[in-house]
C-alpha cells in the first residue's frame, strides 16, 4: 500500500486537510498522485473561498474576535482597559524573580544591559494597579491585552511573540474569597467565548513563577492561567491587599476553539490570515 509523500502530507495538512486524509493509504503511487492532485486542488479552493469571505464579509479574523470578545465581557464586569509598554527593564523582571540566574531569563529578547521586549504582562500591571489603588482608595479592576516575546520552542503551541490578556482585581476580593473569584471569572470567559463547561477543565500546575497555578485547558492544552495573592512577590511591588488575576492566551484559544494543529496560523504572520495559507 502506498502513503502520501512528506511533502504532499505536510501540503494538505498547511491547506488544514483532515488527519484521515493525510494518513490514507492507496493501491498505487498513481492512485495516490491523482489524489493528491484531487485532495489539493478542493483544499486550495475552499482556502480561498474562506479568504474571500474574510475579506468580502468578516472583515476581522477570528484571533481578534476572541480577544474582542473577552473584552466585552471584562468591560461589561466594570473592568477598565490599560494599555502599558512593550519595552520594561531589567529591574522589573528581577522582580519578577527572573533575574541573570533563572532559567527563564533565556527566553527574554534582551534590547541591551537593562531593556528588554517585556515576556509577559504581569509587571506593568503591578504597577498600574498599585498606583490606581493609592489615588483611589478603592478597589482595582483592571486588563490589558497586547503582544509578549519568548524564545519559545518552535513547537505546535509555541511562537517567539504573542498575545496575551491579563485581567486583574486588586481590593476587590475578601481574603479566603480568592480561589473562588479566580474559577467563575474563568468560567464567565468561557462562557462569553461560548465554550460549553464539558469542553474545558481547571488543572492546578506548578509555576516557576507564582508557585502554583490553576490552569483552564482546553483538550488538553493550557489556554490561560490564574493565581492570585497575598502572593510572596507582592511586597516588591508595594502590594499588600487581596488579588485575582488571570491570563489569556488569545492565540492558544483560538487555536483551541478551531481544532487547528498549529498555533502559528492565528498569530502575526506574512504565510497565514485566519487560520488559512496565504500561498493558495
Amino acid at each position: 500500500m502506498e502513503k502520501f509523500t512528506v511533502t504532499q502530507a505536510e501540503r494538505i495538512g498547511e491547506l488544514n486537510g483532515s488527519k484521515e486524509l493525510i494518513e490514507a493509504e492507496f493501491e498505487t503511487k498513481a492512485e495516490r498522485d491523482q489524489a493528491f492532485r484531487k485532495a489539493e486542488k478542493e483544499l486550495v479552493r475552499e482556502s480561498r473561498a474562506k479568504i474571500k469571505s474574510l475579506l468580502d464579509e468578516k472583515h476581522i479574523t477570528q484571533n481578534i474576535l476572541v480577544g474582542r470578545s473577552l473584552e466585552d465581557w471584562l468591560m461589561g464586569e466594570a473592568f477598565t482597559k490599560v494599555v502599558t509598554p512593550t519595552i520594561i527593564t531589567r529591574d522589573m523582571l528581577a522582580k519578577m524573580t527572573i533575574d541573570e540566574f533563572h532559567h527563564l531569563s533565556e527566553q527574554v529578547f534582551w534590547l541591551d544591559k537593562k531593556r528588554c521586549l517585556r515576556p509577559m504582562l504581569a509587571p506593568n500591571l503591578y504597577v498600574v494597579m498599585r498606583e490606581l489603588h493609592r489615588i483611589t482608595g478603592e478597589p482595582v479592576k483592571i486588563f490589558e491585552r497586547g503582544s509578549c516575546f519568548r524564545k519559545e520552542s518552535q513547537g505546535a503551541q509555541h511562537m517567539n511573540e504573542f498575545t496575551m490578556l491579563n485581567c486583574v482585581e486588586l481590593a476587590a476580593i475578601p481574603e479566603g474569597g480568592q480561589l473562588e473569584e479566580m474559577k467563575r471569572l474563568a468560567r464567565c470567559a468561557m462562557e462569553a467565548l461560548q465554550v460549553p463547561e464539558d469542553e474545558y477543565e481547571f488543572v492546578v500546575e506548578e509555576s516557576t513563577v507564582y508557585g502554583h497555578t490553576l490552569d483552564i485547558e482546553i483538550n488538553g492544552m493550557e489556554v490561560a492561567s490564574g493565581s492570585y495573592g497575598p502572593h510572596f512577590l507582592d511586597a516588591q511591588w508595594g502590594v499588600f491587599d487581596t488579588w485575582v488575576g488571570i491570563g489569556f492566551g488569545i492565540e492558544r484559544l483560538t487555536m483551541a476553539l478551531n481544532k487547528s494543529k498549529t498555533i502559528k496560523r492565528y498569530g502575526g504572520s506574512i504565510a497565514f490570515i485566519d487560520g488559512q495559507p496565504l500561498n493558495v
